[in-house]
């Protein structure tokens, strides 16, 4: 079978969405996978090994408008798909896949699209599932188990590679303890003060003897810049701005810790396996918390607000204030003690 899935158009969801490609492929390992996305999620998706083909739409550019958009149609038509899986709710995608000819076309039948469907599934209440979830269920009348909910972020050599490269630069050590903090978030409401990022970093350096590590992207190091302007300690590292996603990544992996709010990195850094201390407030750990094979931790702080708020205009932000650095602190040790617990564990069991 000749499958294309199309994709949700950010970076989190993205991620969420990985475990229902990966149970797909192991209902059909023989087919042939292809996701078409936009251009600002490649990174998230590049090195899957579940996917044969990633097709860009480009909707700024090639794809823009009308006629852009009977050349998308033209293009899928030629690769003559069987089946296409929406995990975008988009009629427009839906119109697109309808007009390509592709016989199946499976999605949430959401009431705009319901008849450009083959097989449309019942649209799940609103924020009762996790976002993994909510794309598994996706799959699932495909006859795909969805016991594994685990996301994945694949990097390259390179990549790793980058981030040796980048301990070698900094100066940092082997058997330094290295610590990202990653103050960004794509609105405003979901970011921790930035005094609060300043103060941390300043006893994580005093109190562990912590290598701090300030990650984002572009857009974040004004942010970073105000926040280290606030620390008495001025011994840091600042990986914002000249990494992309992998590289971000393999940064992650490579730290002993990566403290962040909701956001884009925070689960990049639960999908490479690194250990997280994530910062909730607006949104709902229920929804978008972490799932990763490393050591989790989560903290948030139940209001009367209700949860999940999609006020980004909100200028209380009392939900993530209400998250002390003391507070934070005291995960951090507990995290610290069950890494050494676990190190003198391994060392015991080869001695053995």
């Amino acid at each position: 079978m000749n499958i294309l899935i199309v994709e949700v158009n950010w970076l989190g969801d993205v991620l969420f969405s990985t475990p229902a490609i990966k149970v797909l492929r192991k209902q059909f390992p023989d087919s042939r996978i292809s996701c078409l996305i936009v251009p600002r999620v490649k990174e998230v998706l590049e090195n899957n090994p579940y996917i044969d083909e990633l097709i860009i739409n480009d909707e700024e550019g090639l794809h823009k408008g009308f006629f852009g958009r009977l050349k998308l149609v033209k293009a899928l038509k030629s690769k003559n798909f069987d089946l296409a899986v929406f995990f975008h709710r988009s009629f427009s995608r839906a119109l697109i896949a309808y007009l390509a000819g592709i016989p199946r076309r499976l999605g949430y039948a959401t009431w705009k699209r319901r008849f450009l469907l083959t097989e449309a599934i019942p649209m799940p209440k609103k924020d009762s599932l996790h976002r993994v979830d909510h794309y598994l269920n996706i799959v699932k009348p495909l006859g795909c188990a969805v016991d594994d909910r685990q996301y994945e972020f694949f990097l390259s050599q390179e990549d790793e590679r980058f981030a040796e490269d980048f301990w070698n630069k900094e100066g940092l050590k082997k058997d330094d303890w290295t610590v990202c903090l990653n103050p960004g978030g794509n609105w405003g409401p979901k970011r921790w003060p930035k005094e609060n990022f300043a103060s941390l970093a300043d006893r994580l350096i005093r109190e562990y003897q912590a290598k701090i590590i300030f990650s984002g992207s572009k857009d974040d190091i004004l942010l970073i810049k105000e926040i280290t302007r606030m620390m008495e300690q001025k011994e840091f590292s600042v990986s914002a701005g000249y990494t992309n996603l992998k590289a971000a990544g393999a940064i992650f992996k490579k730290a002993n810790l990566t403290i962040s709010g909701d956001s884009g990195p925070l689960h990049i850094a639960a999908s490479v396996g690194a250990t997280v201390l994530a910062l909730f407030g607006p949104t709902s750990p229920a929804i978008t918390g972490p799932i990763g094979s490393g050591r989790i931790a989560l903290m948030h702080k139940p209001l009367e607000c209700r949860v999940p708020c999609y006020d980004a205009a909100c200028n209380d932000n009392r939900c993530m204030r209400e998250i002390k650095v003391e507070d934070v602190l005291a995960e951090v040790k507990k995290l610290e003690e069950d890494a050494h617990r676990n190190e003198v564990y391994a060392a015991e069991k080869k001695l053995l």
